[in-house]
């Protein structure tokens, strides 16, 4: 297999529709590699097809829900079919045998997965697997022909020894060619393969069980480079404090609360990233203490002892092999000064500085981009913005991907 061919499938939503026969069973291990390609796959199966291989193995493989039933209460009222209708940017009926490609050429809408083609916009791709003489008769070679005139890609068959005893075409493609046949039906993303890890918001260090030490960081920028770089084809694992954002579409989050939280989602998921991205505000220090029931107020002060939290950034920069290690600096004054001696000091390869007080919470941002140059002791910097941060996030994008490929040679 390829991997820069079978890249083109991350983040990408496939419905992988199996019907009734023998090659059902090479679904297990296509559904396999199309989610370690960084797909996501949901499975739906008719009834010939539970006969064999169970819906449960394919919801294990999967890590989804497997659907089979047209008429399903459970599922978003009663119509979850025109909901998963929606979901997909790909449908791949695999094995499709020749009695569902003639019910698929005539329109028929007597199951779950009939209804969905009909009622889906998203690309279709058929997989035929059935006996040879099946597959060159006339009826069969016709309803192929409809379907290819309505847009239906045909991935195979192969020819080869048949469960029946029989040798010529008709066997399923294997896993592998269906996984490449899927991944060539998608254009790359200028960021198509890149694993980058994104820290995003505040973190809360507890003082009793109501109170706690924060910042105002809304976790917006985080969550628009996690949104641009998932938009350009990464596959984007994003480690989030509190905040009040839906998760961006495409996007693996973690939610964390505190510093040690966070670190611990870091070093848990950075084996294998390409990118750390710190945007993260985390907060400098915690209580020494936390207390287990709630202060009450008695004197007209109050004295905490506070320790420094860990440092995530500096912890994970300083590991071998490290990925592309990339720093946010907000700051209030002294900003570009401030920001070059973090990046430096931590040993960073990119750094963004930018001014506090006129980011947090906002929908805009200017930033900084420092960078040593050819010279130790040169720091390089280019003025980002003003602008929304989704704007801005695609410029910082575009600098951290020239330092990367920069980094690769």
């Amino acid at each position: 297999m390829s991997f820069n061919k079978l890249a083109t499938l991350a983040n990408k939503r496939i419905l992988l529709g199996m019907t009734g026969g023998i090659a059902a069973y090479k679904c297990a291990e296509l559904t396999r590699l199309l989610i370690k390609a960084g797909a996501d796959v949901r499975v739906v199966m008719t009834k010939a097809a539970m006969e064999f291989i169970t819906p449960l193995t394919m919801q294990a493989l999967s890590g989804n829900r497997v659907h089979h039933e047209l008429l399903d209460a459970d599922a978003e009222a009663g119509m979850g079919h025109i909901e998963l209708a929606r979901w997909p940017d790909l449908i791949l009926v695999a094995p499709a045998s020749a009695d569902f490609l003639a019910r698929m050429a005539s329109g028929h809408a007597g199951d779950l997965l009939t209804t969905l083609l009909l009622a889906s916009k998203a690309p279709v791709a058929l997989a035929p697997a059935m006996n040879q003489g099946m597959w060159l008769n006339a009826a069969t070679q016709a309803n192929l022909d409809t379907l290819k005139s309505r847009g239906c890609t045909i991935m195979g068959p192969d020819s080869g020894s048949q469960a029946c005893g029989d040798v010529g075409p008709g066997r399923m493609l294997e896993p592998a060619d269906l996984a490449e046949a899927c991944a060539e039906l998608f254009a790359p993303g200028w960021l198509t393969g890149l694993r980058i890890m994104i820290t995003a918001g505040p973190t809360r260090e507890p003082i009793d069980p109501v109170r706690y030490i924060s910042n105002h960081s809304s976790g917006k920028m985080g969550y628009a480079l996690a949104a641009e770089a998932a938009a350009a084809g990464a596959l984007v694992s994003l480690i989030s404090g509190p905040v009040n954002l839906a998760v961006p579409d495409r996007v693996h989050a973690v939610h964390v609360i505190t510093a040690r939280e966070m670190l611990d989602a870091c070093l848990g998921g950075i084996d294998g990233q390409d990118v750390f991205v710190g945007v993260a505000a985390v907060a400098d220090y915690r209580p020494a203490e936390v207390v287990s029931h709630k202060i009450k107020k008695s004197a007209d002060t109050m004295q905490l002892s506070l320790i420094r939290n860990p440092d995530i950034i500096g912890t994970l920069a300083a590991r071998s092999p490290r990925p592309l290690m990339v720093g946010f600096a907000a700051e209030t004054d002294n900003v570009t000064a401030y920001g070059e001696d973090k990046l430096t000091r931590k040993g960073l390869d990119l750094l963004f500085a930018n001014e506090a007080t006129s980011t947090f919470g906002s929908e805009s941002i200017s930033a900084t981009a420092l960078w040593h140059g050819t010279e130790s002791d040169q720091i390089m910097s280019n003025v980002l913005g003003p602008a929304g941060k989704n704007l801005v996030a695609r410029q910082m994008l575009r600098l951290i991907h020239t330092k990367w490929l920069a980094a690769q040679q």
